[in-house]
């Protein structure tokens, strides 16, 4: 029943996303934005870590309070019965983010409850030099075919992984899962940054 109901929203964002793909800027959006969400953290700096875990329509927490140049470890771990994604970004940057995604489905490497990996090296081969290739978050990370930003993770159900960021300063950011479908239920939370 999940998984139907998964197939139903992936095929209405389709529509959604072949209508944000027109626009000749959102592609944009996101290499601009990538300095200003911050960068990748050393362990040695981490002040905390912060457990999250990921839902078929939400997160626990719901939103994050962090210092402004803080080092946080993210422990992640998908609760769902779903693929799920937990991605740190501006708004843009998700947006940017969504064809994406929703080509790793089309091409079979994001299936409902898997990341299929022999079907992200065939993706991998047919991108090429295209802007879909040189990834939303401004780190490549479609070149392989598959999901490897510093600041976003990609699991399957059961699975947990890791993210070390530094955050920056005066930033809108939100967390969210970028899987198509999930943004648009909902699947976000605020973060906020503090002195």
């Amino acid at each position: 029943m999940i998984l139907s109901k998964f197939r139903g929203l992936a095929a209405a964002c389709t529509v959604l996303v072949l209508g944000l793909s027109a626009h000749n800027s959102f592609a944009d959006a996101g290499h601009k934005d990538a300095s200003k969400i911050g960068k990748p953290g050393k362990a040695n700096e981490v002040t905390r870590t912060i457990n999250v875990k990921m839902f078929d329509s939400y997160y626990e927490p719901k939103s994050l309070s962090i210092k402004e140049g803080e080092t946080v470890r993210f422990v992640v771990h998908n609760a769902g019965e779903l693929v799920h994604e937990f991605n740190i970004a501006t708004h843009e940057m998700h947006m940017a983010h969504a064809p994406e995604m929703m080509k790793m489905m089309e091409s079979g490497v994001l299936e409902a409850d898997r990341i299929n990996r022999d079907a992200g090296k065939a993706m991998s081969g047919s991108m090429g030099n295209s802007s879909m290739g040189k990834g939303a978050m401004g780190h490549g990370s479609m070149m392989s075919g598959m999901h490897d930003d510093p600041n976003s993770v990609l699991l399957e159900p059961g699975k947990s992984g890791e993210i070390i960021w530094t955050f920056p300063k005066h930033a809108k950011l939100e967390f969210a899962c970028n899987v198509p479908g999930h943004y648009d239920a909902g699947m976000k939370g605020m973060i906020k940054l503090s002195h």
